[in-house]
Order: C-alpha cells, then sequence, then structure tokens
C-alpha cells in the first residue's frame, strides 16, 4: 500500500528485535501510522446471535474470524491492517484452529503482535475462544 505521495503506508513488522528471541507465530513488533480501528473481542456467533461449533474449536475460530472481518470492513479496514491480535482460549490446545483459522485470512509475512491467553472461561461455558483486533488504517 502506499499513500498519494508514495510514501509506503504498510504497517512496519519486526519479528526479531535484537536481544530477542525470534517469533514464529507472530511478530514481536508492529508499527503504523494511521487511523486506530479498535474491534471487541469477537465470539463464534452466528449473525442471528447462535453459536456456531458447539465444541469444535476450529469451526468456533472460522466464525471469529468471519466475525472479525465483518467488524473491520464496518469500519474500512481489513486483516492487511491488523497490527495486534489477542486471543482468549479455555484450553491452550485450541491454538492450533485459530492460527488456522488466522491463516486463511493474514499471511505468514504479515503477521501482527499477538498475545494468547488461557482463562477460566468466558462469557458463557460454550464458548471456547475469542479475539480481538487492533488495525491502522493509513489516513
Amino acid at each position: 500500500m502506499s499513500d498519494h505521495h508514495g510514501v509506503t503506508t504498510e504497517p512496519a513488522r519486526i519479528p526479531a528485535p535484537a536481544g530477542v528471541a525470534p517469533a514464529t507465530q507472530y511478530s514481536h513488533v508492529v508499527s503504523a501510522t494511521g487511523r486506530l480501528v479498535a474491534v471487541s473481542g469477537q465470539l463464534a456467533l452466528d449473525e442471528h446471535g447462535k453459536l456456531v461449533g458447539e465444541g469444535d474449536p476450529a469451526a468456533q475460530a472460522r466464525q471469529v474470524f468471519d466475525n472479525l472481518g465483518r467488524c473491520l470492513a464496518a469500519a474500512g479496514a481489513g486483516f492487511a491492517h491488523v497490527v495486534k491480535l489477542t486471543y482468549f482460549v479455555t484450553d491452550m490446545a485450541h491454538m492450533p484452529a485459530v492460527r488456522a483459522a488466522r491463516a486463511a485470512h493474514i499471511p505468514d509475512d504479515r503477521l501482527p503482535a499477538s498475545s494468547a491467553v488461557q482463562v477460566a472461561g468466558l462469557v458463557a461455558p460454550e464458548f471456547l475462544l475469542e479475539v480481538e483486533a487492533l488495525a491502522v488504517v493509513p489516513e
């Protein structure tokens, strides 16, 4: 991406800052300039508020990323603008399913900064994961 002056507006990703062990599934640092878009944690709910993928972390992760995409689009953003993802999972064993769902939307050479947190529970016991996003859209 570039603005009307030809200046690159792609977020800068630093997967291995000096003195920090390299990251493989995320970027340690992402910097960008522009309009901030914060997306609340998304759950595996369809447009009618019904759970998608009961007991199935892969199906829930796919729905969560679909919802994130819709929320980003509503703010004039897309996954290319995401600089940070935060994952809340009820079991770290769900992370491969979350990464697979993320990979459908974000290529490995554009990984955002990320945090993954195992939680005792989410808003209701049927939810296995929740993901929130921060994006920066060039002005």
